[in-house]
């Protein structure tokens, strides 16, 4: 089955395959482990500027590594999932003091790397360095799945196996970069989340899923779940410059290492923080509208109150945590409803 099942795909490839995309071009490991690393729960449409402003001031393994986080993380502004960029920054610097700068070519030491799990190596190891392995990202999950009429959400343990075992039989002897590349355009353009285009598929005629009519009932969607909902109380703090005060978050977490205002469990900690550090009673206070971001395991609403100040205040300026921050300043790591926010207060 494999040798059919690579041939037609790979055949299609040819006529129909994507050729064009920014990290195609040369088959660098280093352009190729970045569109990966970027392409993990995002869109390639969404990826393409992202990735080419990034690459453009990080071009090789060396810049990165020798950039702040804080740097790193403004390029990644707008992404989200940051502990990707994180992992990036990390691995780079690895590279360069373990690998003289360059990426192993052994799947062990691939996986090795920070936040380079099996299928980006197998990925980096294939479209980079022409490797034989199998890759299994969402489009290619769906695709077996549907191919082969797995049951079950493709994200438990025990259907993942399966669909790893299939990726393994199908792998063909030979192209396999291009045979990577086919697997993950299937997914992204013909076998779609919804309306798959299965009459233009290569493979429809021994796809199981096909053959049953139950393309749209695979792969089995992930267990409905109610979103835990989290508030919080933010500050903007706005000086006579229309600068706002950002303070830098934790490195680890919810947005680690990014840029955020002051946040607080309820109004009345926030008061008492603007009490301490503003020290005065003439505060120009404005509540702002309700700030709702979603994340995969819970949803946030955070309630914004502006406050304009004529001065620098003391205990603010002694906090080396923090910017005094406006749209056109420098170069720091936002995430995104803070860079939305920011926006609609700065000038």
């Amino acid at each position: 089955m494999s040798g059919d099942f690579s041939d037609r795909v790979l055949a299609w490839f040819d006529q129909h395959g994507r050729k064009n995309l920014p990290w195609q071009h040369g088959r660098d490991p280093y352009r190729v482990w970045v569109s990966e690393i970027m392409l993990q729960q995002t869109r390639v449409d969404t990826v393409i500027p992202y990735y080419e402003r990034f690459t453009q001031r990080f071009p090789n393994v060396q810049e990165l590594a020798a950039a702040g986080i804080d740097e790193v993380l403004h390029y990644w502004t707008g992404l989200g999932y940051y502990a990707r960029a994180r992992n990036m920054h990390k691995t780079a610097q690895k590279l360069c003091q373990q690998f003289q700068g360059r990426f192993p070519e052994d799947m062990e030491a691939m996986k090795a790397l920070p936040g380079v799990g099996r299928s980006t190596a197998a990925a980096i190891l294939a479209l980079g360095f022409g490797q034989r392995h199998a890759i299994l990202d969402g489009n290619v999950k769906r695709v077996l799945a549907r191919y082969f009429a797995v049951e079950g959400w493709p994200g438990e343990t025990k259907v993942e196996k399966q669909l790893w075992a299939h990726a393994e039989s199908l792998l063909p002897q030979h192209r396999l970069a291009d045979y990577t590349q086919v697997m993950m355009d299937l997914g992204a353009t013909l076998c779609t989340r919804t309306q798959p285009a299965c009459l233009l598929c290569p493979v429809r005629d021994s796809c199981l899923a096909f053959g049953q009519s139950r393309q749209h009932e695979l792969p089995t969607p992930r267990p409905s779940r109610d979103l835990p909902q989290r508030e919080v109380h933010i500050v903007l703090v706005r000086n006579k410059e229309d600068a706002v005060w950002l303070e830098k978050r934790p490195p680890t977490g919810i947005w680690g290492g990014l840029y955020s205002f002051p946040e607080f469990e309820d109004e009345a900690d926030a008061q008492k923080w603007l009490d301490k550090t503003c020290k005065t009673d003439n505060l120009a206070t404005e509540t702002l509208p309700v700030i709702t971001h979603t994340f995969s395991h819970f949803r946030l609403h955070m309630y914004p109150t502006m406050v304009q100040v004529d001065h620098n205040p003391i205990g603010v300026m002694e906090d080396d945590a923090g910017v005094w921050y406006k749209a056109t300043g420098e170069k720091i790591g936002l995430a995104a409803p803070v860079n939305k926010a920011l926006q609609q207060v700065t000038r």
